[in-house]
This record gives C-alpha cells, sequence and structure tokens, in this order.
C-alpha cells in the first residue's frame, strides 16, 4: 500500500505546475487585455512591445516548471547565435514539449517575447489562450486544399510594416512524429517515394507551403533560418527501438532526463526562394535531420548513440530568468482570490473570456 502511495505521487507531479500554469491565466489575459485597450490609440509599435514583454514574463513562469522544476539537462549542439535575430525556426515535430523547446531556445537569446507560432486551426479554439495567441502574432492555418495563402501573408506582412521582432516558429512536417502510428509513417513514406523524393525513417516528410509563404513574406525582413533537430533522450524500449516521445505531462513527471538540439543557422542568402526550388531544398534539410535522429537513436557504437555529433554544451538557465516570473503571476493571482470580487471576476474571466475568444476567431482567425 505504501508503494502505491509512492507511485501515485510521484504520477501527480504534474499537478501543481498545471495548476500554476492553468489557474494564472485569467490574471494574465486579464492584464493583456487592459493593455490593449490602454494602446488602441497609441502607435501599433507600443502595443507589441509590451504584448512581448507580457509573453515574456508568462513564458518565463512555463520555463520554470519544465526547465528548473523538472532538472532536465538540455545540450545545445552547432552554433545559437548570442544575439536575438529575425528568424524563422524550422523544427522536427515529436511532441507538444516541442514547443516548449522554441522557448527554451528563445530565452537564451533574450528573444522569448517574440516567439510567435504557425498552429493548426484546431488550436484556436483552447479556452482564452486561442484568441491570444493570434493576437500576439500566431498564424493559425489549415491543411492542403483548405491553406489560405492571403491570410497568412496579410498578416505576416502586417508584422513586417510595423517592425515586428519575428521569432516564428514553423513545425513543417504539419504532425507529430510517432513511431506508433505506422499507417501514418507509411502514408509519409509512400508520398515522398512517389515524388521522388528521399523517404525519412525519423521524421515525416516535410510540407513547403508555410515555410515558403513565411520566407517569401518577410525575405526582406528575416535575418536567418534556424534549422533545429530536437532527440528526447530515454525514448527507446529494451528492444533498441524508439518509442513515443515525452508528452508535457510526462516531461513534468521528470521522465525526460536530458533534451539533445542542434542548431544549424542558415543565412537567408541560401535559401531557394522559388516554391519548388524550395521543397527540394527544404526535404534535403529534413534529409540531415534524419541522418542525424538515426545516428541518435540506431547507431552500432554505443559511444555515438544518444547524443549528436560534435561537441555538445550543456545550457542551465538560471533561477533569476524565471523565478521572478512564478511569484508575480502567481502573486496576483493569489490576491485577486483573497477577495469576492476578485473572485468573481476570475470566473467571469474564465467564461466570458473564453466565449469572447472563441467568437472573436471564429470571425478574425
Amino acid at each position: 500500500m505504501l508503494l502505491s502511495l509512492v507511485l501515485h505521487t510521484y504520477s501527480m507531479r504534474y499537478v501543481l505546475p498545471a495548476a500554476v500554469l492553468l489557474g494564472t491565466a485569467p490574471t494574465y489575459v486579464l492584464a493583456w487585455g487592459a493593455w490593449r485597450l490602454l494602446s488602441c490609440f497609441l502607435p501599433a509599435g507600443f502595443y507589441q512591445a509590451l504584448d512581448d514583454r507580457l509573453y515574456c514574463v508568462y513564458q518565463s513562469m512555463v520555463l520554470f516548471f519544465f526547465e528548473n522544476y523538472t532538472g532536465v539537462q538540455i545540450l545545445l549542439y552547432g552554433d545559437l547565435p548570442k544575439n536575438k535575430e529575425n528568424i524563422i525556426y524550422l523544427s522536427n515535430h515529436q511532441s507538444t514539449v516541442d514547443w516548449i523547446i522554441a522557448d527554451i531556445l528563445a530565452i537564451r537569446q533574450n528573444a522569448l517575447g517574440h516567439v510567435r507560432y504557425v498552429l493548426k486551426d484546431g488550436l484556436k479554439w483552447l479556452p482564452l489562450y486561442g484568441c491570444y495567441f493570434s493576437k500576439h502574432g500566431g498564424i493559425y492555418v489549415k491543411r492542403s486544399a483548405k491553406f489560405c495563402e492571403k491570410e497568412m501573408r496579410d498578416k505576416l506582412q502586417s508584422h513586417v510594416n510595423t517592425g515586428t521582432p519575428m521569432f516564428l516558429v514553423i513545425f513543417p512536417e504539419g504532425t507529430r512524429y510517432n513511431p506508433e502510428l505506422t499507417k501514418v509513417i507509411s502514408a509519409s513514406q509512400t508520398f515522398a517515394a512517389k515524388e521522388g523524393l528521399a523517404v525519412l525513417k525519423h521524421v515525416l516528410t516535410p510540407r513547403v507551403k508555410a515555410t515558403h509563404v513565411a520566407f517569401d513574406s518577410m525575405k526582406n525582413y528575416l535575418d536567418a533560418i534556424y534549422d533545429i533537430t530536437v532527440a528526447y533522450e530515454g525514448t527507446v524500449d529494451n528492444k533498441g527501438q524508439r518509442k513515443e516521445a515525452p508528452s508535457m505531462t510526462d516531461f513534468l513527471c521528470k521522465e525526460c532526463p536530458k533534451v539533445h538540439i542542434h542548431i544549424d543557422r542558415i543565412d537567408k542568402t541560401d535559401v531557394p526562394e522559388e516554391q519548388a526550388h524550395m521543397r527540394k531544398w527544404l526535404h534535403e534539410r529534413f534529409e540531415i535531420k534524419d541522418k542525424l535522429l538515426i545516428e541518435f537513436y540506431d547507431s552500432l557504437d554505443p559511444e555515438r548513440r544518444n547524443r549528436f555529433p560534435g561537441k555538445s554544451v550543456n545550457s542551465k538557465l538560471s533561477l533569476k530568468k524565471t523565478l521572478p516570473s512564478l511569484l508575480i503571476l502567481s502573486g496576483l493571482t493569489a490576491s485577486m482570490l483573497m477577495t469576492d470580487a476578485g473572485r468573481k471576476l476570475y470566473v467571469k474571466t474564465w467564461i466570458y473570456g473564453t466565449l469572447i475568444g472563441c467568437l472573436w476567431v471564429s470571425i478574425k482567425a
């Protein structure tokens, strides 16, 4: 019985982070909403600058839990520039934690507030967050024939026109790679073979539309593309076969001891502009990712397995960058919940904020 209690307690370690991250959402949305109203008559640049700062505060709190709380070891390979740049971030996609990996790199460049995502259209219905991500600069896209190029171009061009700092995150595979979903992998490999492209093992065949529209819309504004390859240690079973990457819950339960991140900075002048040429280029970049992951998961040499080639740097995030945000947001939320009026406002923000947000994204996003 004692063992069962210990195991149950161990598996519930995600409860505190989840409670804080969700519990502070109304506080954050109220703060953002107040600034949105106050900035209505100010230049767009003023709104964007403080919005980025607010976003940095919230995401720093997120990183407190995903880095400091879990104690995960972050190993960086390649070259992550120290200074912030306007970039497109291209990564393989295997877990919901991949969104956090973008934050992990951005905060090391002091660019956390500038992170914006290209998201699946269905995510716009997330309570509170769905609307906010769009207002922060995120772009919701539909797949294949339903993809609206004009909407994406217009939104990106508006950011360029206002000089919005850009750390645009795109996952070109379009869906998460899961080794247990053999039909998805097989369909991806069949498509690649049919198109005369290299068949990939540890990643899916990338889609080029969003990447091309993003690059074409901002090519004179961007500094570079960051080609990111991520591998989560501990995702191989006892037979040596790759298994599903950790979910956010698994990660917060400290089931991933190390994250390996390979960074390749590509100057924008080295990226082809025509869509057909970019499609080939993008697939070649994913071939490089695949080779890195084959080495990581399948190498016969134990010394080369569970690591990427080259020198790694153990990058530890200081509490000074995350703890203040946790204290500020949790303190404000606790203060609100201590009064009857505050509790009513808190509940109304959850209810009406979600309803208004869903209405807004159904019209605008």
